[in-house]
């Protein structure tokens, strides 16, 4: 699970309306040190902040105890400092707690505290508009409408993700168009919700189209497009697309 280091530069402003120039400097160091593959000064500098209680420098600090640079892979160290983080509501560490969530395949009481754990997670960074949290949040609600059959909820969530142009929540409500799950079937809305994820690189989105071009499902049937899509997704490392591209006799 790998995550971009976030920049903890303040704004110059701020900074000199603290008098605290050199609290910037400090970040700064820290993230050109890291840029350049200097990880002994990054964690140096990000440690220092760190516990002097920044909550960007925690999540980052955690990162790199997670990847295991420029210190011993620890992964109880990293969750230390992810919680410290997100405590203070870093949406990056609260989404990658919520992901690091371990949950059961099988719904019981277990799943369910943890499917709660991540809910709620997810929702403080949804709150300040992340669109992966809301995105996640919308695949959970997903999961469970498999059984409730309610689909309004992950709808809902995916529209607010797709809006701020989140490829992934653009598929699924492209798939859901075109299952007719808590909608009407319509396989050109699918499509086109399709279209707005592979323009962005979907693999996923891009074999999904693909296949409607192949059956002439909401668009016109075009085999050569659907070779096109599936090549795509297929170098990105997508197996459906491979199993298609061979289906089509065109590998």
């Amino acid at each position: 699970m790998k995550h971009a280091i976030k920049s903890v530069v303040l704004g110059l402003s701020l900074v000199l309306a603290n008098g605290n120039v050199a609290y910037a400097q400090d970040s700064q160091k820290a993230q050109q040190a890291y840029e350049n593959g200097d990880y002994a000064i990054a964690l140096k500098e990000w440690r220092l902040l760190a516990k002097q209680g920044n909550a960007d420098a925690q999540f980052n600090l955690g990162e790199m105890y997670y990847q295991g640079e420029g210190v011993t892979q620890d992964y109880d160290e990293a969750l230390r400092w992810y919680r410290l983080s997100a405590a203070q509501g870093n949406a990056d560490a609260q989404i990658t707690l919520a992901a690091m969530s371990d949950v059961p395949e099988d719904y019981d009481e277990a799943a369910a505290s943890s499917y709660n754990e991540a809910l709620n997670l997810y929702r403080s960074a949804a709150d300040q508009g992340d669109a992966h949290a809301q995105r996640e949040i919308g695949l959970i609600y997903f999961d469970a409408a498999r059984v409730t059959q309610d689909y309004n909820e992950p709808m809902k969530w995916f529209r607010l993700a797709a809006d701020q142009g989140d490829a992934e929540a653009q598929n699924m409500i492209g798939l859901m168009y075109y299952l007719g799950d808590g909608v009407t079937q319509d396989y050109k809305e699918a499509a086109k919700w399709y279209r707005s994820a592979a323009d962005q690189g979907n693999s996923v989105a891009m074999c999904n189209l693909g296949q409607m071009y192949e059956k002439g499902e909401g668009v016109t049937e075009d085999s050569a497009q659907a070779v096109n899509l599936c090549r795509k997704a297929a170098e990105e490392g997508n197996e459906d697309a491979k199993a298609l591209l061979q289906r089509l006799g065109a590998e």
